[in-house]
């Protein structure tokens, strides 16, 4: 029995939910599974990722293969590379500190997109402030005109 670690759809219509289960890889995505060892709601802003770390740890110790869609969930959680640390096998102190500059190197990389759209959303509406100023003067001629004769 080939295990994988994958999402397994649950929710309403248009607004989808997704558990990370154990299921045997011949299971239907949302047929039998083993265990369930997550949860991803896509829809949440941010987008909400929960795991049970131990279980994770304890399935992919055993041989169980995750998604490439978990994989990467796994890694914007920054459980992946914990699990890469200690398949390596790294000592505790090592992972925590390695964890933490990659949390602190997240954190600024949110705050570095942030600034990003909001400067992006000054230039847009200086753009259409600039842009409004011309289609005024073409509209007030032809108004002009008519009266005119």
């Amino acid at each position: 029995m080939a295990v994988r670690l994958r999402l397994r759809r649950v929710g309403k219509k248009k607004m989808p939910m997704y558990q990370i289960v154990a299921a045997d890889s011949r299971a239907a995505r949302n047929g039998r599974f083993i265990e369930v060892v997550g949860r991803y709601e896509p829809q949440r802003e941010p987008l909400a990722i929960q795991t049970k770390e131990t279980r994770v740890f304890h399935w992919l110790k055993n041989g169980a293969r995750p998604t490439d869609t978990v994989r990467s969930l796994f890694q914007r959680n920054g459980l992946w590379l914990k699990w890469d640390l200690t398949r390596r096998g790294k000592d505790d102190a090592t992972i925590a500190a390695a964890v933490e500059k990659w949390q602190s190197a997240q954190a600024e990389r949110v705050q570095r997109d942030a600034e990003r759209k909001a400067r992006r959303a000054a230039a847009k509406r200086k753009a259409a402030k600039s842009a409004a100023p011309e289609a005024q003067p073409a509209a007030e001629t032809p108004a002009a005109e008519p009266a005119a004769s």
